[in-house]
């Protein structure tokens, strides 16, 4: 590809959106099904069941510590997939690019993209490019679509979640809002943090392979974080739960940063941290998976569910006091996926 930046023409469907297509996407992405470059995938596959999802990313900065909006945008959808219990298998990706976008930039988002695809054994089938007016965007924006075979009988759903149950999560949460945060440079303030994007499906894998029938749902605690999450469950199922902050994983600078902006860890977006709900019987089996793996070390129960007050959460401090846990009110941490 001859140019350096973005123009108007790629995105007008001609030559020159032919040309970004196979310089950059196709040569990062190449496989059998997106060289044939039609309109849409046709997918063959031996699952009778399968899971679709679909998400869009705004994050800025577009690079940040740890990751970018590429590998952020095939994490995300590979982790809704894994989360429904999927073997996640094909991605889409649709560009937005603002005129004037470096294409330097975009060959490093398509080459993270494709890194991130591989580690997370999927592929990226088809697509679509826009480019809009300087001025009209911020940069890039992308929206993933993905579809995972659903290999198991388990269906998972916060309206499961029953009084007994116990609360766990994956690892330390928080360090991808405040990492992104951070990038923007507007705290002044510099810490050793990076963002905890990655793909979920083997460890949700494991879990549901060590627990079986006794998870009763996951969760990838992106916006909102693990007080949203819980959120859900508490309305979705009409039970009760109740968090200990004790046992709550959150890094120190997570929790200052926290502070100097006024908000809560809980709230606090992850990209690489999920929740489960299972049977009590069954929690040990769980945390063993999780910290058997490499993204689960840092796992732990952080709360239990009970059957009053229906629909609440509360958090026990470490003052011993109980305090409810609402829906997050607005967003204080906007554009961080």
């Amino acid at each position: 590809m001859k140019e350096q930046r973005i123009t108007l023409s790629h995105g007008a469907g001609g030559k020159a959106s032919q040309t970004l297509i196979e310089a950059v996407f196709l040569d990062a992405f190449r496989n059998p099904t997106l060289e044939l470059l039609e309109d849409g995938a046709q997918l063959a596959t031996a699952a009778g069941r399968l899971a679709f999802t679909t998400d869009s990313y705004v994050v800025s900065p577009l690079f940040f510590p740890g990751g970018d909006i590429g590998d952020l945008a095939v994490n995300g959808t590979v982790n809704d997939l894994a989360m429904c219990g999927a073997r996640p298998l094909y991605l889409s990706c649709g560009f937005i690019l603002e005129e004037g976008f470096p294409v330097a930039d975009l060959q490093r988002i398509v080459a993270s993209m494709a890194a991130a695809a591989g580690a997370a054994g999927v592929q990226i089938v088809t697509g679509d490019t826009k480019v809009v007016e300087r001025g009209k965007a911020d940069g890039c924006y992308i929206t993933t679509a993905g579809v995972g075979a659903l290999e198991r009988e388990v269906v998972l759903s916060a309206a499961a979640a029953q009084p007994g149950d116990t609360v766990l999560v994956s690892g330390p949460i928080g360090d991808h809002g405040v990492t992104v945060m951070l990038a923007r440079g507007e705290l002044d303030i510099s810490a050793d943090i990076e963002s905890d994007t990655a793909p979920l499906h083997e460890i949700s894998a494991a879990v549901l392979d060590a627990a079986g029938g006794g998870v009763r749902l996951m969760r990838d605690a992106t916006r909102g974080g693990v007080a949203t999450i819980c959120n859900e469950v508490a309305v979705a199922a009409q039970v009760a739960v109740v968090l200990d902050e004790a046992a709550l994983p959150v890094r120190p600078v997570v929790n200052g940063a926290s502070e100097l902006l006024g908000i809560d860890p809980l709230y606090v977006a992850c990209e690489g941290r999920f929740v489960t709900v299972v049977d009590p019987a069954h929690a040990v089996a769980a945390l063993a998976a999780m910290r058997a793996h490499p993204l689960g070390t840092g796992a732990a129960v952080i709360g239990t569910v009970k059957d009053d007050p229906p629909g609440l959460v509360l958090l026990r401090t470490a003052f011993g006091g109980t305090r409810i846990v609402d829906l997050l009110v607005g967003d204080p941490l906007p554009r961080i996926c």
